[in-house]
C-alpha cells in the first residue's frame, strides 16, 4: 500500500476513535488522568537522557510527540485535509514516517482508553498496573514498543539524508501557507532532534530495553499486586 494511502487510512481511523472517546465524559476524564500519569512516568524513566546534551532533544521529542499527552487532533485534521498533496510537499520517506506515527498514535489511544475504562482514581502504581494488565495483551504492548523503535529508525534514516535538512526548512513557509504547520513542526522536531544525535542506535536501544523491562514489570505487578 502506498504510504500516502496508509496515512489517509490511519488518520481516518484515529480521528473517528478520538471522536468516539470524547462522547463519553467520564471515560475522557479517566483517559486524561492516565495520560498524565504515563507522561510523568516517562519523565522519571528518561530523566537522565533529558539531562544529556546529545540525547536531550530526541528524548523530549519521544516524550512529547510520540508517547506524551499532547493533543494531536489539529495535526491529524491538517494532514487528513491535504493527504493528496503530501507526496508533493514532503519526501516519500517523510510521509512513511508520518504514517507510522499516526498508526502508533492509534494503537496508543486504543490501549490508553482500555486502561482508562478499568482504572480506579486516584492513580497509583498498583491501580495503574492492574488496569494495564486488563487493558492489553503482551503482544499488543510489544507491538507498541516495536512501532516506537521503527519510527526512531525511520527518523534516523531521514537524518542521514544530506539534502533533507535544507528542504524541510525551506518548506516551512509553503507548509504554513497550506495549513500544514503542525504537521511540518512534527517532522522538523523529529528530524532536527535525530540530526543532533549523529547516530541514534544507542538511544533507541536504551528506549527499547527500558520500555520492555517496564512492560514486564507492569504485567508482573498487575497480576501479583501483593507480591
Amino acid at each position: 500500500m502506498p504510504h500516502r494511502q496508509r496515512l489517509a487510512d490511519a488518520l481516518k481511523r484515529v480521528i473517528a476513535l478520538r471522536r468516539s472517546l470524547l462522547a463519553d465524559p467520564q471515560l475522557t476524564a479517566c483517559l486524561r488522568a492516565v495520560k498524565r500519569y504515563q507522561s510523568e512516568r516517562l519523565r522519571q524513566t528518561y530523566a537522565d537522557l533529558l539531562k544529556t546534551p546529545r540525547y536531550r532533544a530526541a528524548a523530549a521529542f519521544f516524550l512529547e510527540d510520540l508517547y506524551g499527552e499532547k493533543d494531536f487532533a489539529q495535526r491529524d485534521r491538517e494532514a487528513q485535509r491535504v493527504v493528496p498533496k503530501l507526496a508533493k510537499l514532503f519526501p516519500d520517506r517523510a510521509v512513511e514516517t508520518m504514517a507510522l506515527a499516526v498508526e502508533l498514535d492509534e494503537l496508543s489511544e486504543i490501549l490508553d482508553s482500555r486502561v482508562a475504562s478499568h482504572v480506579q482514581l486516584p492513580l497509583d502504581h498498583s491501580s495503574y498496573a492492574r488496569a494495564y494488565c486488563q487493558a492489553g495483551t503482551r503482544a499488543e504492548r510489544e507491538r507498541q514498543i516495536e512501532m516506537v523503535d521503527r519510527i526512531g529508525h525511520a527518523l534516523d534514516r531521514l537524518a542521514r539524508l544530506p539534502f533533507l535538512s535544507g528542504m524541510l526548512h525551506v518548506m516551512r513557509a509553503p507548509a504554513e501557507a497550506a495549513g500544514l504547520q503542525h504537521l511540518h513542526q512534527f517532522l522538523m522536531r523529529g528530524f532536527d532532534s535525530f540530526c543532533a544525535m549523529r547516530g541514534a542506535g544507542e538511544f533507541l536501544e536504551i528506549v527499547r530495553n527500558r520500555e520492555t523491562a517496564l512492560m514486564r514489570d507492569m504485567f508482573e505487578s498487575g497480576r501479583n499486586p501483593d507480591a
